[in-house]
């Protein structure tokens, strides 16, 4: 969901997608997974939060009603739409994600939701949208239109906020191409970031909610605009930290205004220096503490009048291991193949930097990309070891082993063709004898430098090159309709390493047809 002037809670859960992106991309550990999962479980007890505080609000218009029914009348029927519109698409979002847990055996195992399965068969099929999927396109449509119509001639200001915070308009990605709303937010996506996505969807009704409640009772509801319906919100500079790492992040509060400063904070059991508290921010940094789940608890304090109001601070954040092993796999196969170039891709999650060695291994362009030539190793097998330095400068170092393997047997064809090949003898004069290495995953080109001819017959012919010689075609014009041509002992070259001794190439059989 995109557009617009985004609020401090918007953009702190876009972070946390970015956050949670950039991880998978460095083959994020089951922690990140678990600490992900988390955020869900406190985004849901926000929206805990926001759906009691609506609730009050409108208890506060309800009772305004009964004081003023001419002037507060119309403000409650508007306000009860809006709720209806909220409700509804909250109710059928969580039974979406009820769906898609109901076969779990336990729904909070988030280290187990890394497939896309669940919501992509419900949500698409063979590159198109579902019904399903159409169908909740057009709910978060209908939401939209609904309250933004509602809002439009008193409060065009907040409908256009609604319209660009539901907007399912295509979007641009990376490559400024426009793809699909649905398939850039939910396509391919692990199930438990779809999970938080569609609970920050259900976030943005109630926060929407909130802010027309908020607006429409602006000056009339006395807690509306009291301290205490302010809400503590730790953010932490990323979402998991190593053991040994610093915790870094901030405490803000939901209404995020620069003029407010807290009176007092305390965190931990310890009150924090008056230059932490800056403007409408409070700013943290502590040891991150042992692997683990770490919890956040303290409380803000304010003047408000002459009374102290205290905002409760209650959060938690993950300290995930340091790795100790690189993440290391041939891009094609388990294996590397002697006379080719074999890709790598070499990495230590959390490094931006490392250095591989290895006999024959060198670097080859982007970040973490090699290749390697074993070529003239004669071992069965070769060791890479990997070192780097993470971010707080320690080092961490790893190795692995692969098995070195001979490309496989070639075999010969004749016009493409391998095996039994019936063809004419004018077809065979002019056909090309080849090699190729069926099912081989690396593109190779091999030239036929030499071959042997065999006629029913006849003598054996020896021909240089790829076709037959005028001797070999002597003898191919002597043989008899149905008999069998033999083409043997062929001999064949890489193009791109001549050197390199391929296994002994199978031979091809031709069944003369006249």
């Amino acid at each position: 969901m995109a557009g617009g002037k985004l609020s401090p809670r918007q953009k702190m859960i876009n972070l946390m997608y970015l956050v949670f992106i950039a991880m998978l991309a460095l083959n994020m550990s089951k922690e990140v997974l678990a600490a992900f999962g988390l955020m869900n479980e406190k985004l849901t007890e926000s929206n805990q939060a926001t759906t009691e505080r609506n609730t009050a609000f409108m208890n506060g218009l309800a009772a305004k009603v009964e004081e003023q029914a001419a002037k507060y009348t119309p403000l409650k029927e508007k306000a009860d739409q809006t709720s209806k519109f909220s409700n509804e698409l909250v109710s059928y979002i969580e039974n979406i994600k009820t769906g898609l847990t109901e076969n779990l055996s336990d729904p909070k195992d988030y280290v187990t939701m890394d497939k896309s399965i669940a919501l992509d068969e419900k949500f698409f099929k063979g590159g198109n949208i579902t019904p399903a999927g159409e169908e909740f396109v057009s709910k978060i449509n209908e939401y939209k239109s609904g309250v933004a119509g509602l809002l439009e001639e008193k409060y065009p200001v907040i409908a256009g906020d609604v319209k660009k915070t539901f907007s399912t308009d295509d979007v641009e990605n990376r490559d400024k191409l426009k793809v699909n709303w649905l398939k850039y937010n939910f396509e391919g996506y692990p199930l438990v970031a779809s999970l938080t996505k569609l609970t920050q969807i259900q976030s943005d009704i109630k926060n929407t909610e909130s802010k027309v409640l908020s607006k429409m009772l602006s000056g009339q509801l006395e807690s509306e605009v009291s301290l205490s319906n302010f809400e503590a919100i730790v953010v932490p500079d990323k979402t998991a930290f190593f053991s040994g790492e610093t915790f870094k992040g901030r405490i803000i509060l939901g209404k995020k205004d620069k003029t407010l400063k807290a009176h007092k904070v305390v965190v931990n059991g310890k009150e924090l220096a008056p230059e932490s508290m800056q403007e409408g921010q409070t700013v943290l940094s502590f040891p991150a503490g042992n692997v683990g789940e770490r919890d956040i608890k303290g409380e803000f304090q304010f003047k408000e009048g002459d009374s102290i109001v205290t905002i409760p601070i209650s959060s938690s954040y993950a300290v995930i291991p340091k790795p100790n092993s690189a993440v290391i796999s041939a891009d094609k196969m388990n294996v590397v193949y002697r006379g080719v170039q074999n890709p790598m891709t070499i990495s230590i999650p959390g490094v931006p930097s490392v250095n591989a060695k290895a006999p024959g291994l060198r670097k080859a362009g982007g970040a973490g990309k090699y290749v390697m030539n074993v070529t003239t190793v004669k071992a069965r097998e070769v060791n890479i070891k990997v070192s780097g330095k993470l971010p707080n400068g320690s080092s961490v170092s790893s190795s692995k082993k692969f098995r070195i393997k001979d490309i496989p047997r070639p075999v010969g064809t004749v016009r493409g063709e391998d095996g039994n090949v019936k063809m004419t003898k004018s077809g065979l004069e002019k056909s090309s004898i080849g090699a190729i290495l069926p099912d081989f995953d690396f593109d190779i080109k091999l030239k036929v430098t030499s071959f042997k001819f065999k006629v029913e017959g006849q003598p054996t012919v020896s021909v240089s090159g790829g076709r037959l010689n005028s001797r070999a075609k002597g003898v191919l014009r002597k043989a008899k309709r149905g008999s069998s041509v033999q083409v043997i002992d062929i001999k064949a070259k890489l193009t791109t390493n001549a050197k390199y001794k391929l296994k002994k190439i199978s031979p091809v059989i031709v069944e003369l047809t006249n």
